[in-house]
């Protein structure tokens, strides 16, 4: 077993929920407790979407969530294009599945494209150039081309495009969410692009209210207990559209007040877990972390710092965050430093050490606390 998973004792009353209740069902829902993912592309699909900017990183939140696969296994997924990277729900890359992505983009797309217009303007990116641009990327891209950032500047510059800087970055950008481009095949450690209708033939389409629909219910059933707000921020989604979604799922969905917040999620409670505490190893751009925007700090016990400037990544015990984390690739082993905002007990300074061998075992390398 790639974690302990232990589970037993009555289910919880949510009559009575609380703060470590909302954080138990939380790892519970998005797989960090509980049966594990059978697939990397199952997790991503469960999740509907992983923030996925830190490349690197992000491929450890998905092989966590799944029972023992190594780093090799994701990117193999990521190489055969069951999951895809791309710009969706905001304007930072995400992994989706080649199944959704579509889907997910007619959805939010439109929503990324407003808050981007003004920086498009300022770039001097209008629809001429954008139409432009497609056609350079569908000619370069075309019959399974897979091509790095700096190969496609060079296509675009022999078109009379200029591209460099954040002008690149945007024209990509806006390729990618108007379904032209996708994530193509690593070639050692370069991204490329690839054309999306070739990456991802049979990716599904939704009408808006499917979709919507769609969106809410995996939102909630991954990230549950989460508050309205919340879903509005990770979605890109407005209001109206997010109070719509609800009301789509109807009893599907219920509601708790807690400390007079309004939280949201479907199904029963998980089991209520014994036996020893766990330790968690998140990467900063998690989806335990960046789910939420008003009811993040659920987390966050009382005085505890939320940012490190120098260890980005999260330690947690049981969900709540006790420090944060660097890693170090050695040639032979990765070690791990930590900075704890309190001292461990024994139980807890055990169950960080099964953490860090963890993230060794998917690293396929020795694993060593500094």
């Amino acid at each position: 077993m790639f974690r302990e998973r232990g589970l037993g004792l009555p289910p919880l009353d949510f009559r009575a929920m609380d703060r470590r209740d909302i954080l138990r069902r939380r790892l519970h829902n998005q797989r960090l407790r509980g049966t594990p993912g059978e697939t990397p592309e199952r997790v991503v699909r469960e999740l509907a979407a992983m923030q996925a900017q830190e490349h690197a990183y992000a491929k450890w939140s998905v092989a966590q969530r799944t029972d023992g696969l190594s780093r090799a296994e994701v990117v193999r997924a990521l190489a055969e294009g069951y999951i895809l990277r791309t710009h969706v729900l905001r304007p930072t890359w995400h992994f989706v599945t080649a199944a959704d992505i579509r889907w997910l983009l007619s959805l939010t797309a439109p929503r990324i494209h407003a808050r981007n217009a003004h920086r498009y303007r300022e770039l001097g990116l209008d629809d001429a150039v954008f139409a432009r641009s497609r056609a350079t990327l569908i000619r370069s891209l075309r019959g399974g081309r897979h091509l790095t950032r700096k190969e496609i500047v060079a296509r675009f510059e022999e078109g009379g495009i200029a591209a460099s800087g954040p002008r690149l970055a945007h024209l990509l950008m806006h390729a990618e969410l108007e379904g032209v481009v996708c994530s193509g095949r690593l070639r050692g450690k370069q991204q490329t692009y690839a054309l999306l209708e070739e990456r991802a033939p049979e990716a599904g389409s939704l009408d808006r209210d499917e979709g919507l629909a769609e969106l809410t219910h995996r939102y909630f059933t991954s990230r549950g207990p989460a508050t309205l707000k919340d879903f509005g921020w990770w979605s890109s989604l407005t209001v109206a559209e997010v109070r719509r979604g609800v009301e789509m799922l109807g009893s599907e969905l219920q509601s708790e007040v807690v400390e007079d917040r309004t939280y949201w999620f479907a199904g029963p409670p998980p089991p209520h877990r014994s036996g020893s505490p766990i330790v968690d190893l998140l990467q900063g751009y998690d989806e335990y972390i960046i789910s939420y925007s008003e009811s993040r700090e659920v987390m966050f016990p009382p005085a505890a710092p939320r940012r490190d400037p120098v260890f980005m990544h999260a330690i947690l015990l049981d969900g709540e965050l006790i420090g944060h984390w660097r890693h170090a690739l050695k040639r032979d082993q990765v070690v791990i430093e930590t900075r704890l905002h309190r001292r461990l007990g024994s139980g807890a300074a055990r169950a960080l050490e099964a953490a860090v061998e963890l993230y060794g075992r998917y690293l396929e390398l020795p694993a060593v606390l500094a």
